[in-house]
């Protein structure tokens, strides 16, 4: 008969659940994959990396892999679920976020960019390196590059694409992203083109150029117009104030649109 289940805890994420079975912890969503699942379904041993030799996503899984982590080089992991246990304290530097809900980018940004100073290689990850750590690691990008939520969810949906963000991690996104550009910042609104994450944009190319949609600004009069057909209600130099009465909105000289 099978031992009872406080006599028998989860070899990986520590908790007490039928993991034998495949059922899900109800503590940190932790499950063990089923031969039913495939295959095609079995994660890789490997985090991935988001930025070359820096930021690494992943699942608590890869944070268990000891050997792997070493090889990568990461020194540090920020842990994002609170009730993941920190494996092994002894051999990395763990920050592990407190507070469930709503997701606490600053905090984590903090971790993160003194990481950055220091040149170490850093562990994200969250249960399944698909929701929380994916949504922290989507806000570093955007306090750290500039790059506005759509930007951010692309460059790590390029990388990870087994990424799927809740609504609720997707509304806290919003929030943060309205906090760093401004409450006028149009703020990322999911769609059904969109549920994906892949928004349709030019895949970036390498590990440290910027989505090609990185630098969108409005374009000037003269931009917005084809070099072969110039407009007629411009004139340049000293002539374009000649004999024009100021309050006249009809003549060539206004610019009102």
């Amino acid at each position: 008969m099978r031992k009872r289940e406080r006599e028998n805890p989860c070899g990986i994420c520590g908790h007490f659940h039928k993991y034998e079975e495949g059922e899900v912890c109800g503590v940190c969503g932790h499950r063990s994959k089923s031969p039913d699942d495939g295959e095609g379904t079995r994660e890789s041993a490997f985090p991935t990396e988001v930025l070359q030799g820096f930021l690494f996503l992943g699942s608590y899984d890869n944070a268990s892999r000891t050997e792997v982590l070493k090889t990568l080089g990461v020194s540090h992991i920020l842990n994002t679920v609170p009730d993941c246990h920190n494996l092994y304290c002894s051999s990395f530097t763990y920050h592990c976020l407190q507070r469930d809900k709503p997701l606490d980018f600053e905090e984590a940004n903090q971790f993160l960019e003194q990481c950055e100073r220091d040149k170490s290689h850093v562990l994200v990850h969250c249960m399944t390196g698909k929701n929380r750590s994916a949504a922290f690691v989507a806000a570093f990008l955007m306090k750290s590059k500039g790059w506005r939520l759509a930007q951010a969810l692309q460059w790590v949906k390029d990388r990870r694409p087994q990424v799927q963000l809740t609504d609720a991690s997707q509304h806290d996104l919003q929030e943060y992203e309205q906090k760093l550009f401004g409450p006028s910042a149009q703020p990322f609104v999911p769609t059904e083109s969109s549920a994906s994450l892949g928004f349709g944009y030019q895949k970036p190319e390498g590990d440290i150029q910027a989505p090609i949609f990185d630098k969108m600004t409005m374009l000037s009069a003269f931009e917005r117009v084809s070099l072969n057909d110039p407009p007629t209600n411009i004139t340049l130099g000293a002539e374009s104030t000649a004999g024009v009465n100021p309050g006249d909105n009809n003549n060539n000289g206004g610019m009102e649109r």
